[in-house]
């Protein structure tokens, strides 16, 4: 494989252009590895009443919604944000993973799921009280993101 930079001071943007002679699953996790940083280059910005605050993206467990608000928790703070949950899932680095209507949550820090009926299950998170729902819908494919990370 060889690696090339161009630079190019006329350039607005920053491009990669991957060349390669097949569309093969190298070439797919290149440019999911690209996608995927290209994504912590984005901030969020988190508010508590008239402050505002910048974390890092791991330290947040989920994000819900509640009414019209949706708020960013981690493990002993809450915060608001100004984005939709569909807006999220846009923004939002791998690791992040709709798990149900109103929740997104880091798969990264789960500690615990409990399966209590079939259709219900809900997820723990380490040194916390807080936990999220699972809806049926989500459940196989968190499922197989965890299996995935082992």
């Amino acid at each position: 494989m060889k690696i090339k930079i161009e630079v190019d001071e006329q350039l607005q943007e920053e491009e990669i252009i991957i060349r390669a002679n097949s569309l093969n699953q190298k070439v797919l996790d290149i440019q999911k590895t690209l996608y995927d940083l290209s994504k912590y280059q984005q901030t969020i910005v988190f508010y508590q009443g008239d402050r505002s605050y910048y974390l890092p993206l791991e330290d947040i467990l989920f994000f819900e919604t509640d009414g019209k608000e949706i708020l960013a928790h981690t493990i002993d703070q809450m915060y608001t944000i100004k984005y939709r949950l569909y807006e999220l899932e846009e923004i939002l680095p791998g690791y992040f993973m709709r798990v149900s209507k109103s929740t997104i949550l880091n798969i990264k820090r789960i500690y615990s799921l409990t399966r209590s009926l079939p259709s219900n299950c809900s997820v723990q998170f380490q040194n916390t009280h807080k936990q999220v729902y699972v809806s049926r819908y989500y459940y196989k494919p968190l499922k197989s993101r965890l299996e995935e990370k082992r």
